[in-house]
């Protein structure tokens, strides 16, 4: 659900980890897109949503994303003998950085080297699946 002080979500994502003898190995999935969209069966991405940020007073487009997204999600990946962890991430559509907001109050030019926008995040802890011995 969306922070109301905060912008719209973008999509919700499942990270999974597992090991395969000593290397770690991690996939992301984008589950739940916003503005109707569905993921890509073979990506796991979503398409963008057109989200914008005004550069020049920060403003963000009110347009797209979403307030609230759900779903039930199978592991289409899923190997019922291997270990593994999942996390839940949520991506809100871009806002400015906090280096450009400080630039913009200060009057100065926002620095080359740093983005001038993020997307925030949030994530949950991580569920471990441990096969049956």
């Amino acid at each position: 659900m969306r922070d109301p002080n905060s912008a719209p979500l973008a999509k919700l994502q499942i990270v999974k980890g597992w090991t395969e003898g000593d290397k770690l190995n991690e996939m992301t999935f984008d589950i739940a897109c916003s503005d109707g969209a569905t993921p890509d069966l073979k990506s796991h991405r979503c398409p963008d949503n057109g989200a914008s940020v005004d550069l020049s007073s920060c403003k963000i487009s009110t347009n797209s994303g979403a307030s609230e997204l759900a779903i039930l999600w199978t592991d289409p990946v899923f190997e019922p003998d291997e270990r593994a962890l999942y996390y839940l991430r949520v991506l809100e559509n871009s806002v400015c950085r906090w280096s450009m907001y400080d630039a913009k109050a200060a009057g100065v030019e926002h620095p080359s080297e740093l983005p001038k926008t993020i997307k925030e995040r949030a994530w949950t802890s991580p569920i471990w699946f441990t096969p049956r011995t």
